[in-house]
């Protein structure tokens, strides 16, 4: 089974090649190639065939169990696309995704609990059939294949009997909360090691001026007057600080020094105590 995260090394899939300089946007899609939108992509369709098949169009239990099952793929190809912009809207829609996978695994334990139908046992037999498919050895092909992803499970999804139908798709929705949970995971990491994209920009910001203050002796920069000196702490968060230039107010032209965590911390030194 493909891992939540591809060979980018991104949890959403993306590409991380582009030098950082010329980046405009963070990483961002490749949301197909994820192995949890691949098995709730399946999930999605499989519910809107069970509904059809085993209930009422006019009840409520259709169009709510076809749009958590919706819900659970669209919320991952979101976040995948919201990860350009705010890692947090990343996690909450991927969050979002999860929380409706539940939803919709309940729908299915009522169905088969109302009807006196069986549930299948973690370790049943049937239960490790379904299992087995997502195996390395005989999974679905990856989004690299042109054939049908769910086309291994359809000897369930297609089954007559409501019943194996149900608990198979049951299987299914575990597994895609496996691989949420995993994936969750990975951005928080990813988010903790790397930052938001406002962080990034901030970051990014720094590195340029750095790099015109080297190749231009008019910017202003640490190492112009005093090349071997340390930027001071923040007084406010101790984070290392950054030479600026005053662009407004009465002292405009005028150097200081500013928390490299700005805007966040808004801590400054005078240039020349």
């Amino acid at each position: 089974m493909n891992s939540p995260s591809d060979r980018s090394g991104r949890p959403d899939g993306s590409d991380r090649s582009v030098p950082s300089p010329y980046r405009t946007l963070r990483p961002h899609g490749g949301y197909r190639r994820l192995r949890s939108f691949q098995v709730t992509q399946i999930i999605y369709d499989a519910t809107v065939a069970f509904c059809d098949r085993f209930v009422d169009r006019r009840s409520r239990t259709h169009d709510q169990m076809v749009q958590a099952a919706r819900s659970g793929r669209q919320n991952i190809a979101e976040g995948s696309r919201a990860s350009a912009t705010s890692s947090q809207t990343e996690l909450k829609l991927v969050g979002v995704a999860r929380a409706s996978l539940d939803e919709l695994l309940l729908d299915y334990e009522d169905f088969l609990r109302q009807r006196r139908l069986r549930q299948w046992a973690k370790d049943a037999p049937e239960a490790l059939a379904v299992r087995r498919v997502a195996q390395p050895s005989s999974g679905p092909p990856d989004s690299s294949d042109s054939s049908d992803p769910a086309a291994a499970y359809s000897p369930w999804l297609r089954h007559p009997d409501p019943a194996v139908v149900a608990n198979a798709l049951i299987c299914l929705i575990h597994q895609a909360n496996y691989l949420l949970d995993q994936q969750l995971r990975a951005l928080e990491q990813s988010f903790i090691q790397g930052g938001g994209y406002r962080e990034q920009l901030h970051a990014a910001r720094l590195e340029t001026r750095s790099r015109q203050a080297l190749s231009d002796p008019s910017v202003p920069s640490n190492s112009s007057d005093q090349p071997h000196v340390e930027p001071p702490a923040c007084p406010k968060c101790a984070q290392p600080m950054v030479l600026r230039t005053a662009r407004t107010g009465p002292q405009a032209g005028s150097h200081f020094w500013g928390c490299s965590a700005y805007p966040e911390c808004k801590g400054t030194r005078p240039a020349n105590p």
